[in-house]
């Protein structure tokens, strides 16, 4: 039993767009794992930057227009918590790229 050719044209139409949706999603994965990585790579420096300060030195943290005094430790310690968020955000995002990977169609079915 054949298929008719309007049939496979279907088929193959469906196909197509389904791996073009599956690489944009996977491309758009993989640059929000790029940014989120840039900005645990920047939290990091602020934190190496901030530990050689000595520990009872107050810092300015930016709140909208205007800085607010807080303890050092204070200030280490919600750093060191985005980072953790950053890194777990990462991983996620990691694993979702490796499944689109494992489940999208390979770029070779895609036809112009």
């Amino acid at each position: 039993m054949s298929l008719s050719d309007d049939t496979l044209r279907k088929i193959l139409v469906q196909i197509q767009t389904t791996a073009v949706q599956s690489q944009r999603a996977l491309q758009v994965s993989q640059q929000q794992t790029a940014a989120k990585d840039r900005e645990r790579r920047i939290l990091q420096l602020t934190i190496d930057e901030i530990s050689q300060i000595e520990e009872d030195v107050n810092m300015y943290k930016g709140v909208g227009k205007m800085f607010m005094i807080v303890p050092r430790k204070t200030m280490e310690n919600e750093l060191t918590s985005q980072e953790k968020e950053l890194s777990d955000d990462i991983s996620n995002l990691n694993k979702k790229v490796r499944s689109k990977s494992d489940n999208g169609l390979p770029a070779d079915l895609i036809l112009s």
